[in-house]
């Protein structure tokens, strides 16, 4: 069965152009070797962003998580800032890949972003992942001061694997208490690794783009077993925790068409009956990553839901 004729009509040629990953020990190292040079292709917006690379201490000083940090011109004093964590199933990716999207945030909102290259699998199983991005927050927090950002006003954000990172972290920092999180911002999260295993899927999801093979090879990577055991860490996967209180004011947005709908249909219905103000979005017609179709209607609205949502939660004025 195919579900093609649910597929937005504005997003039909990037499901032309973008066949299914295949993720294999074959094809990841000639996927992350293509990968610099397709993300240097693409135009960077003219927008007066400073990008630099930071290199943040981790494990007590002995190594460091290389950190790229956008910085608008105009930064106020006391800025808001996001902590960003970018996608790629924890097997590829790269900041880089985000600079054109993070610079419109930076712009738009006058804040400060630090994405993070954290280090990926099957190279650096979990939790190698979650404690370069923790490692990372403790240094937003650390050097707030000396970056001009108010420590009170920090958000988690991620897309895909980077989404389950985000609200992994979450979890992990309110379950440590030493750093606070205001926000969490979670484009197409990929929360539960049960989804890439379950006996009746879903069929009108996960056919394009990002399947369900892939993402099983991808936590396979990441955990270093398969998915859908009885000891998966809620911190590899959100879905897994068994109390969602005291987490940060919560954005979710996702495709109708997203392997990962349901997932984040569930974690949104757990997190309110907890108590935690949550936004969800779900976008009719859209799959895995269609926010990389730019000029289409679903992506320029699901970016000005994304601005709008980090607005409220940095109580920034309204834009018409």
């Amino acid at each position: 069965m195919t579900t093609r004729h649910l597929v937005d009509p504005e997003l039909l040629a990037l499901v032309d152009a973008m066949p299914p990953m295949v993720l294999s020990d074959e094809s990841l190292p000639v996927i992350r070797a293509a990968l610099p040079a397709m993300v240097k292709a693409v135009p960077l917006p003219d927008l007066p962003v400073a990008i630099s690379d930071v290199q943040v201490p981790a494990d007590g000083g002995t190594r460091t998580v290389r950190c790229m940090m956008l910085r608008p011109a105009a930064l106020a004093a006391n800025a808001p800032a996001i902590l960003h964590m970018h996608g790629g199933g924890n097997v590829i990716g790269m900041p880089e890949m985000n600079s054109g999207q993070l610079m419109q945030w930076a712009d738009a909102l006058g804040c400060l972003i630090l994405s993070v290259d954290y280090r990926l699998a099957p190279e650096t199983r979990f939790p190698g992942a979650i404690e370069d991005c923790y490692a990372a927050l403790g240094w937003l927090h650390a050097q707030a001061g000396a970056l001009g950002i108010d420590r009170a006003r920090i958000a988690v954000s991620g897309e895909s694997a980077g989404g389950a990172l985000a609200a992994g972290l979450a979890l992990l920092a309110r379950d440590r208490g030493e750093y606070a999180i205001c926000f969490q911002h979670l484009e197409q999260p990929r929360l539960d690794d049960r989804t890439s295993t379950e006996a009746a899927p879903n069929p009108f999801t996960g056919e394009f783009v990002w399947t369900r093979e892939s993402s099983r090879y991808c936590w396979i990577a990441q955990l270093g077993k398969e998915p859908g055991g009885a000891e998966t860490s809620p911190y590899a996967a959100p879905a897994r925790a068994g109390d969602l209180a005291g987490l940060p004011r919560t954005f979710i947005s996702v495709g109708a068409l997203d392997l990962f709908v349901d997932e984040c249909l569930d974690h949104a219905g757990r997190l309110i009956r907890a108590g935690v103000p949550t936004e969800l979005h779900v976008y009719p017609g859209c799959m895995h990553g269609f926010g990389m179709a730019r000029e289409s209607g679903p992506a320029r609205r699901a970016q000005a839901d994304n601005l709008a949502a980090l607005r409220m939660a940095f109580a920034l004025p309204v834009v018409p």
